[in-house]
């Protein structure tokens, strides 16, 4: 009787178990087939037949909350177990570290590997793991270093002052976008078009770097995925050894990748590979970041895509809000189109709360969060979302005033955000000039020419003396003292002004707003600039509202509430806090309970979308921020705000309109519903509320109008050519009058009462 031979430890780099005796095979076999049916229990009939699939490339279109992390990972573990593929044979690429984390954590849960070896990661992370192990095809260096975003900049910078490069015709972060953006394309400087010498001047710079990086042995961010891109397109041997190789490609948030990727994935996947790609086109919101929706259309095409499996049962939030999500949603064009349900009950309705100002809607918040707490939420299970960074100093103040611990999610408390703290700066110098902190950090902020060594010779200059930079720098001479000048006559021009005008004079004349304003003006800047002047017209707000609130409205006593503001109730990791952000780092996360604030028109959705006319982002925007929520919704929204110190009328977003009414609970009883053209405009009958805390006045005629009338600030009105609006100013009376309207599409216009032909909504 021969002797039993010990099954051996299967090697997964073999796609069969060559040499093993027959018993040992039946009983490998069988193994395979237990976890494979372990493996799909519990899975919903379209996620079991998305992790099945044959091998071909498919595009696996995953809703909100609809379990796409689990797909993937659970596609990954089928295709080991089931013995299509080794472990090695497969490449699976995400987003961020901490996703590929996820997924290889949650493999190891599912099957007994070692998971050292696999190719899971980032667009980035892989880049650099295969130009390390071909370092010498990319023309790199063995040791080569990659430089983060600051590192780059400095790069930048010193590269710029060698070639004499004027650094306030050309800022410095202004070329580092022009440079990473390029990359982020495909185009290195020679191929990218130049048609002007202001941009002639730009290549010249960038094809310099290219050569100081190379020099240096040293890659950006941007040149991982370009270099390693370059590298797979010419080494035709290369390719052909990773396509061998990959046969299973599996790309997670596949809505979110940009031309580059999605080359360099074409270039990995071959003629033959699988692509299995996952995502959701309602959730693609960083076109900003380069993301290009079209690669979804473009997959489909490109790889023959005969199968489109639609994950839409959610398994997050009740059927109400997904009701409302589906709604909102399909307002947009050219989706691949799903529609989201749920097994739940439809759930509490969607509150929606109108208030007077931006401030009572932050108190309204504040009274709502109290009542959720009594009933057993944690803090930690409410979001606050907004559009825009701006908007979250109203809230961090009702926060503080109510001893609400928060934290801000993916960004910076306003007292502490760039911008703020260099314009508390300036303030505070013009206070006490012995602030050396405070001289420091604006010394050459904006841009004025004062460069690291004239600063050390001043800090050298007050040691030798022992006294403070200041009184150095009132003995210097040339740029150091035009700063000198212009911080006195910063506080000679503001001496006896009101607390908010001095902080708008200071921000006019430091150049801060000149400085952004011309950041505005570059592609690659624009929206840092846009959301860094927002920020800055946000302190002029919370200066009238100190004004209205403090005994003591001096700078000083601002300048004292800006630091303890900024400095109390900082929640620690571990402690139950509210989370604060905008909808964009919302996406990915979930909540018991989602406040979305500031739902008007030019606000969310935002101006600039308004102005083009294409909301589908700004929608896709909204369908994430409501898909957060897990049990119950508020949408709020204010008939004024404070915006540059004045009161600003807006009308409601939008968005409201295209909700279905029968979803929606109203929480304002203390506004009087009127009729409104709007409603009949409007696929859900919205109809806006009107007159906080008075029953609305009779509408004003174009007949009583035209006799001379003055009409409301805060109205809402209709003109045949303009469309709706709301007042915002009124000047004078009958033909001599005027009266300035914000119209929802046409903006601010002001018009004769004599000729406007208004009517009141």
């Amino acid at each position: 009787m021969s002797a039993r031979v010990p099954c051996p430890v299967w090697d997964f780099e073999f796609k069969h178990p060559i040499g093993l005796p027959n018993s040992c095979r039946k009983g490998l076999l069988w193994h395979n087939l237990a976890m494979n049916s372990s493996l799909l229990s519990g899975l919903n009939p379209e996620q079991r037949a998305a992790v099945v699939l044959p091998p071909q490339s498919a595009l696996i279109l995953a809703g909100a909350g609809s379990g796409k992390t689990r797909v993937l990972t659970t596609r990954i573990a089928h295709l080991i177990s089931s013995n299509a593929v080794s472990p090695h044979g497969l490449l699976a690429v995400t987003f961020t570290n901490k996703a590929a984390k996820e997924m290889v954590t949650r493999l190891t849960a599912m099957l007994p590997i070692n998971t050292r070896g696999m190719w899971i990661g980032t667009f980035h992370g892989l880049c650099n793991r295969m130009l390390r192990a071909h370092f010498r095809e990319a023309n790199l260096p063995q040791t080569f270093q990659i430089l983060d975003s600051g590192d780059q900049l400095s790069a930048i910078k010193r590269l710029m002052k060698a070639m004499n490069v004027d650094d306030e015709k050309y800022p410095p972060r202004e070329m580092q976008n022009f440079i990473s953006g390029s990359k982020e394309q495909g185009l290195r400087a020679q191929e990218v078009e130049a048609y002007d010498p202001y941009t002639r001047r730009k290549v010249e710079v960038f094809a310099e770097y290219d050569a100081q990086c190379q020099r240096e042995g040293v890659v950006d961010f941007s040149e991982l995925l370009l270099r390693c891109y370059e590298l797979l397109s010419r080494n035709a041997m290369l390719r052909e050894h990773y396509q061998e190789r990959f046969k299973h490609i599996l790309v997670d948030e596949f809505q979110d990748t940009n031309p580059l990727q999605y080359r360099w994935l074409k270039l990995l996947a071959g003629a033959h590979n699988a692509l299995f790609a996952v995502g959701d086109d309602d959730q693609s919101i960083y076109a900003f970041r380069g993301a290009n929706v079209g690669n979804m259309q473009d997959l489909l095409r490109d790889f023959h895509v005969e199968s489109v499996i639609k994950l839409e049962q959610n398994y997050r939030s009740h059927g109400n809000i997904l009701d409302a999500a589906n709604a909102l949603i399909s307002n947009n064009k050219n989706r691949l189109g799903k529609n989201l349900w749920t097994s739940e009950n439809g759930g509490e309705k969607i509150r929606i709360y109108e208030s007077g100002t931006d401030v009572d809607e932050a108190r309204y918040i504040v009274e709502e969060i109290h009542q959720l707490k009594r009933e057993g939420v944690n803090l930690t299970e409410i979001a606050l979302l907004y559009r825009s960074n701006a908007q979250s100093r109203v809230l961090e103040h009702a926060l503080v005033s109510a001893g609400l611990s928060y934290r801000v999610y993916g960004g910076l408390r306003f007292f502490e955000r760039q911008e703020i703290k260099h314009a508390m700066a300036y303030m505070r110098l013009m206070e006490n000039t012995d602030d050396d902190n405070a001289l420091l950090r604006i010394i050459n902020f904006p841009t004025r020419g004062i460069g690291a060594r004239s600063i050390e010779q001043l800090q050298e200059s007050a040691r030798m003396n022992s006294t403070t930079l200041w009184d150095a720098a009132a003995r210097a001479g040339g740029k150091v003292s035009a700063f000198v000048g212009l911080i006195e006559s910063l506080r000679n021009a503001t001496r006896d002004l009101p607390l908010p005008e001095i902080i708008d004079h200071v921000l006019q004349h430091s150049g801060m707003i000149a400085g952004y304003e011309v950041d505005k003006a570059s592609a690659g800047k624009r929206r840092e600039a846009e959301e860094r002047l927002e920020n800055l017209n946000e302190l002029i707000n919370a200066a009238t509202l100190f004004v209205h609130e403090a005994e003591d409205d001096s700078l000083t006593a601002f300048l004292t509430h800006a630091s303890l503001e900024s400095g109390e109730h900082q929640a620690g990791d571990s402690d139950d806090a509210l989370h604060l952000m905008t909808v964009h780092a919302a996406k990915g996360l979930e909540f018991h309970t989602v406040f979305i604030t500031g739902l008007e028109e030019g606000l969310f959705p935002h101006q600039n979308s308004v102005d083009s006319g294409d909301l589908d982002e700004e929608r896709r925007l909204m369908y994430v921020a409501i898909t957060r929520a897990r049990r119950r919704l508020y949408l709020t929204f204010a008939q004024s705000r404070m915006l540059h110190g004045k009161t600003n009328y807006s009308m409601v977003s939008s968005f409201l309109g295209e909700l279905p009414e029968q979803l929606l609970q109203w929480l304002s009883p203390r506004f009087v519903q009127r009729n409104s053209s709007y409603a009949s405009a409007s696929p859900s009958g919205y109809t806006p509320r009107m007159g906080y805390g008075a029953p609305a006045p009779a509408p004003i005629t174009p007949r009583t109008q035209a006799a001379g009338a003055l009409w409301r600030i805060g109205q809402r009105v209709f003109h045949q050519k303009f469309g709706e609006g709301v007042v915002t100013d009124t000047e004078g009376s009958g033909s001599e009058g005027r009266v300035q309207i914000n119209f929802k599409r046409a903006g601010s216009k002001w018009l004769s009462l004599e000729y406007a032909k208004l009517e009141a909504i």
